[in-house]
């Protein structure tokens, strides 16, 4: 589903920023750091090789996608989240058609104990990296102990050289109960509120790009505490039907767990900006499973332990941008 925001046609330049959460994409040698002894060979998933290059084969196919229908041409920006470390993320873009297309990315190791970080994926040509670093989220259980979750990657850059600030996020999962965990996703919501506060503090009206797996939809209190704190717009708010339409499924109800945000700024058509042009669900029907009772949801490299050979348990998001010049 696409959602226009503006009625004037353009027929200046695209750029697609898109989001995908790559459901575990972990390299099959073992790392004593983290708990990721079920992906190896004599795991419980049994993670070969061979399955390691096919996933690969799969997402890298998917991402030089992302948003064909709207643009013919590669994402600029892709942020990333479920990569074990700069390993896996070095192997998918030499791999397929990403080896061909000008990729780099950034990475950081979070303390996340399971070992999956975000990443963002960026075209050299059109986005020059400034600055990035790795946003600690201290957030604590109800025993006063800390979690080991993951870290939000903020990314300072020039996309065609004017100044945007991106954000990658995987926010606190709802494992303990939606609920009971709500209060984590808050504190990941105002720990960015509290960084945008500061580049405020030296530009007047910065542009924001927020993307990620919020473990929310747009609805929840979280998402709604960084949209009204940061003034950010959501162009993912129509997208969500729980009967029918979202990026993941869980009890039968579709989730809006992946989204991406975008500051007011990028409403505009000034010259030498980017506006905001639509945006949508990358549901392809190759990456939903084909029948059964699952039948249209994304089609999954496992289902607990069982393997299914497919991508994801996400579909990706997207949003295009038209660059006025």
């Amino acid at each position: 589903m696409r959602i226009p925001f503006f009625k004037k046609k353009s027929k200046k330049q695209k750029y697609t920023v898109a989001f995908y959460n790559l459901e575990n994409l972990f390299d099959p040698e073992r790392n004593s750091k983290i708990l990721d002894k079920d992906y190896t060979p004599n795991g419980a998933k049994k993670w070969t090789v061979e399955k390691y290059r096919r996933k690969l084969s799969k997402l890298a196919k998917t991402l030089v996608n992302i948003g064909e229908a709207d643009h013919p041409y590669p994402p600029a920006l892709i942020g990333v989240a479920e990569a074990e470390n700069n390993s896996v993320l070095d192997a998918l873009l030499n791999t397929g058609s990403m080896k061909d297309i000008d990729y780099g990315f950034i990475h950081f190791d979070s303390p996340d104990e399971r070992g999956i970080d975000t990443g963002l994926i960026y075209r050299k040509r059109f986005f020059n990296v400034l600055h990035s670093e790795p946003l600690a989220l201290l957030v604590n259980n109800e025993a006063g102990i800390r979690d080991t979750t993951r870290d939000i990657l903020y990314v300072k850059g020039e996309l065609n050289k004017e100044l945007v600030h991106v954000f990658v996020n995987h926010w606190p999962s709802r494992r303990d109960g939606d609920v009971q965990t709500e209060y984590k996703r808050v504190i990941a919501a105002k720990e960015i509120i509290l960084k945008i506060d500061t580049i405020k503090l030296e530009e007047l009206d910065p542009n924001i790009i927020i993307m990620g797996d919020f473990n929310d939809d747009p609805s929840s209190k979280s998402i709604q505490t960084l949209k009204e704190g940061a003034n950010l717009f959501n162009p993912m708010e129509t997208l969500h039907i729980p009967e029918s339409k979202g990026t993941s499924v869980y009890g039968g109800k579709w989730n809006m767990f992946d989204q991406v945000l975008v500051s007011n700024s990028f409403l505009n058509y000034e010259k030498n900006t980017h506006s905001l042009d639509s945006a949508a669900i990358y549901d392809h029907k190759s990456l939903m499973e084909k029948k059964g009772k699952y039948k249209g949801t994304p089609y999954r490299t496992f289902v607990s332990d069982r393997y299914m050979g497919g991508y994801s348990d996400h579909f990706p998001v997207y949003a295009m941008f038209t660059f006025n010049s």
